[in-house]
């Protein structure tokens, strides 16, 4: 693959995914990574509903670690922005080692439920950090016209781990306890670091030429800004800021939501529990490796839109759906279309954006998009131990898929916005992902 600086256009097509040597460390460190978090996935829901008996606190966690991600999105595109980013991948995977080790170490002498609030808010914070260089980095790796198609095999391969963490997960804390599956997601990080080390990146990992020329750094808040004003030029990005903030305060308890569903209502054990993220985890699978064929054929707009509408279309059957094969089958189908739709969104960021600015639209889409989300995993939980998973369940399906009837409405039923024009008040940009030498501003989703 050549030499790329990232400020000029990409000459052709190059050589397949699979035969690059940085790619395919980074996309098995990635995967390594997923295999862990799908313990802790399973296995922190569980320390809590094992220790107090309650959703409402498994929301309440949720929603604080939700809140520390949304305040940690204000300052990671700028240090995205100013820092060499694959020694920031390193430094948040090492970070994050620490943290979730603690969880496992402090368990053995008896639960206790403040260190969760503790903890999980920090790492959370740094996996926003990590989150915001993960997608700038990617652009550093692959050429403008691979971007959806290595997005998507990094969430296959992803959601594919995804498949054997959470079975792992559920027989682990079955077996030793939950606080014993926390761990394996502590290793992970540590292999992920080490893989991370060896990756060379094409592109730019370390400032670019424009921020080393600065003659001065603006304060965070007007660089913050920077990111907002590219996402309010923007017509497509603008709705889908929008579109998507909704889209996340409806859905981020889900989990929560599924866990209790089948614990509580259904009285199965944490095997199952498992069982159902697995079988969610191929319909994750199954999204990444068709999202690239899907956009080509549909377009941008239909594709984002019928993923959203059909994601509302499961969530609203979720809550009463009666057995765990159901479940599972509409937990697959809902992550699945988040797949879709989410790939095809953080694509055409980086596509969109100039590269000196894609850590802070990145950082500015994430934060405003996850702002409320929090308060509504709180909210939507809350509701659940008191009215019950099926009517939350229904309600916030409903309001999905009217949000997919009202990106009718808006920008984002284009079907090739990544051809459009620059933005106003903003750059010209050379090609699909790429920038002239003189754009510049923010980054993605």
């Amino acid at each position: 693959m050549p030499q790329l600086t990232g400020d000029e256009p990409l000459p052709g097509r190059s050589r397949a995914l699979w035969r690059d040597r940085d790619f395919d460390v980074f996309w098995a460190a990635q995967t390594l990574s997923v295999v862990g978090d799908s313990f802790a996935l399973i296995a922190l829901p569980l320390l809590v509903l094992h220790a107090t008996g309650s959703v409402a606190q498994m929301g309440l966690l949720t929603g604080a670690a939700g809140a520390a991600a949304v305040v940690a999105g204000v300052f990671a595109g700028v240090v995205v922005d100013r820092l060499d980013r694959r020694k920031l991948l390193i430094a948040c995977d090492l970070v994050r080692l620490v943290l979730y080790a603690l969880i496992p170490l402090v368990w053995a002498f008896g639960p206790q439920i403040w260190l969760l609030y503790v903890v999980l808010p920090l790492a959370e914070a740094v996996g926003m950090l990590f989150s915001v260089t993960y997608v700038t980095v990617v652009r550093a790796l692959v050429p403008g016209d691979r971007i959806t198609e290595a997005n998507g095999r990094l969430n296959a391969t992803a959601a594919a781990a995804g498949v054997v963490g959470p079975l792992l997960a559920g027989v682990v804390a079955a077996w030793v306890g939950p606080a014993a599956a926390v761990a394996v997601d502590a290793v992970s990080f540590g292999v992920s670091a080490v893989c991370l080390s060896l990756v060379r990146f094409k592109g730019r990992a370390e400032p670019s030429g424009d921020a080393v020329r600065e003659p001065r750094r603006e304060s965070i808040g007007k660089e913050f800004a920077a990111g907002v004003s590219f996402l309010r030029r923007h017509p497509v990005l603008r709705s889908l800021t929008v579109l998507l903030s909704v889209f996340s305060f409806l859905t981020l308890g889900l989990n929560d939501l599924i866990i209790y569903h089948l614990k509580h209502d259904l009285g199965q054990g944490d095997g199952a529990v498992g069982t159902v993220f697995a079988v969610g985890a191929l319909g994750t699978v199954v999204g990444a490796l068709l999202v690239a064929r899907i956009r080509h054929r549909l377009g941008f707009g239909a594709t984002w839109i019928s993923g959203v509408a059909v994601c509302g279309l499961a969530l609203a059957a979720i809550g009463s759906a009666g057995s765990v094969a159901g479940i599972a089958a509409l937990t697959a189908a809902f992550l699945g279309c988040v797949s879709v739709s989410g790939t095809c969104s953080m694509s055409l960021r980086q596509e969109v954006t100039p590269d000196h600015l894609l850590g802070r639209v990145t950082s500015a889409f994430w934060t405003i998009h996850y702002s409320a989300a929090p308060i509504g995993a709180a909210v939507l939980t809350w509701a659940a131990q008191r009215y019950g998973t099926g009517s939350v369940c229904l309600v916030a399906g409903a309001c999905c898929l009217l949000t997919g009837v009202l990106a009718l409405f808006t920008p984002v039923r284009a079907r090739r916005p990544e051809q459009a024009g620059p933005v106003a008040g903003g750059p010209a940009l050379s090609g699909p992902g790429q920038e002239s030498a003189r754009s510049g501003s923010c980054r993605d989703d």
